[in-house]
């Protein structure tokens, strides 16, 4: 087992420290004029990122490409966008998902992006970043890395803050480069038996564009050049397609209007959610909206309220009973927020958010008999999301409680490398070599961590460490 692991251990930090370095290096130019313009979080939430990888997987395989290696990330920003970064990484704005009319819409974008994957399009990186969010998209690429503090609304935590650099709009791709990312993306719509209509209605809407001024274009149109000729092309071929006029999975649909209502509840203000959602709507979307509005609200008893009544209907529903634990735990009733999110896993037993968003409750009770449960969950979570670095400190927190030495310096050490503080990285990936048993895979990992961050680290850091260390052990 140790021999399997230590090869993958060991590319992944690789993988991750050059990552890190190449953003640093293409972003660093940008860093004074993103101060002034603020910027972009990442959203994690454990259905939203379940309904995109429903609508994402069938165009991966049909582009044959590793549904595992391609990473979908969703961005808190309000205009239409998407973009893919970094290799394998397809980013959504959450204005994308709110606006679009039905879910074919986005398919349709996101077998766009599958194609500028598949086509390459990834050159000439440095002169298309126009101001990434630095940290955020550091994270992102390595993993969307969860640190904040906190449970994160809803399952949503925003995942890194750091120093911002504003991201309005990240690559610009030429017209040549469209029009064969519309034919492949055309083809993924084929393949897996879906309408191109979606994408064609999302094209027309992006075109009328073109009159508004610069800065009133979403940043979809200004990355993805649009033009009459181009739609009447996709159009052209779209309309031979078999599935032309087919309809979308009606379970997919149901997904991404759940999607749509909670992400309207969580973002929008709830005044503007109530108004949209208002009470004589009695539908399940109505109800879930609703919810996050008089949570925002710190109205905690109509909340709660809508999600009883949803899950008098829906029993067994994981993200009811998890928002449920949410909106608990975010109002200070952390040990009431235990037995929701207990049902939550229970009916969903493989999403690690959750697993994560119990394991916290657990902690947070500051009852150490929860702990041994709550090492449970983070264990299977980290197992399958070795990137959550909001997960690595609850387990430090967790070992450290227990008084584990040597995991609270692994898993410290694991923190640290995925928010990019290679020093910290470096000096508990030492500790945890010294009290670690001797090749068990965390402390083979320790080593991977050890040796990537002191090759990384700056001479004369590396020098004042060693003088540390010196006159530590005189």
């Amino acid at each position: 087992m140790i021999k399997k692991i230590k090869p993958y251990l060991s590319d992944r930090i690789i993988c991750q420290v050059v990552c890190l370095a190449i953003i640093l290096v293409l972003c660093l130019s940008d860093y004074s004029h993103a101060k002034r313009k603020g910027g972009l979080a990442i959203l994690r939430d454990a259905e939203i990122e379940r309904t995109i990888r429903h609508m994402a997987e069938p165009l991966f395989e049909v582009a044959e490409l590793d549904k595992n290696a391609v990473r979908t990330y969703l961005i808190n920003d309000n205009t239409l966008n998407a973009f893919v970064a970094g290799g394998q990484n397809i980013f959504i704005h959450s204005g994308l998902l709110i606006q679009a009319k039905d879910a074919n819409q986005v398919i349709g974008v996101i077998a766009h992006e599958t194609g500028h994957i598949t086509g390459g399009h990834l050159v000439n990186f440095s002169d298309r970043v126009q101001g990434a969010t630095m940290m955020t998209l550091i994270g992102a690429i390595l993993g969307a890395a969860a640190i904040a503090a906190g449970s994160g609304d809803a399952g949503m935590a925003l995942i890194l803050g750091g120093q911002q650099v504003a991201t309005r709009t990240f690559l610009k791709y030429s017209r040549d480069q469209e029009s064969a990312t519309d034919q492949a993306a055309l083809t993924f719509l084929e393949k897996s038996g879906q309408s191109a209509l979606g994408f064609i209605d999302f094209l027309d809407y992006l075109g009328d564009q073109e009159l508004m001024a610069g800065r009133y274009r979403d940043p979809y149109a200004g990355t993805h050049p649009v033009t009459s000729g181009r739609i009447s092309k996709i159009r052209q071929r779209a309309e031979q397609s078999p599935y032309f006029n087919a309809k979308t999975d009606p379970a997919i649909e149901n997904e991404f209007k759940r999607l749509q209502a909670k992400l309207y509840g969580y973002l929008k203000p709830p005044y503007a959610t109530l108004n949209k959602y208002p009470v004589k709507n009695q539908s399940l979307y109505a109800k879930y909206a609703r919810a996050f509005a008089y949570h925002k609200n710190h109205e905690m008893d109509k909340a709660l309220k809508e999600l009883d009544e949803l899950l008098e209907y829906y029993p067994n529903d994981p993200f009811f009973w998890e928002t449920k634990g949410q909106i608990l735990f975010e109002n200070g009733l952390v040990a009431e927020s235990i037995l929701p999110y207990q049902n939550a896993v229970k009916n969903l037993p493989e999403e690690t958010l959750i697993r994560v968003a119990l394991a916290q409750s657990l902690i947070a009770t500051e009852d150490d008999s929860f702990l041994d449960e709550a090492i449970i969950h983070l264990k299977y979570a980290l197992t399958r999301d070795p990137h959550n670095a909001f997960a690595w400190n609850q387990a430090a927190t967790a070992y450290h409680r227990q008084n584990n030495e040597a995991m609270t310096y692994y898993t410290t050490a694991e923190r640290f490398l995925l928010i990019g503080n290679l020093r910290g990285a470096m000096i508990n990936a030492k500790h945890a070599i010294d009290t670690l048993p001797k090749n068990i895979p965390q402390w083979v990992r320790a080593q991977d961590i050890l040796v990537v961050t002191e090759s990384n680290m700056p001479d004369k850091v590396r020098k004042q460490q060693e003088e540390k260390e010196k006159k530590h052990k005189k």
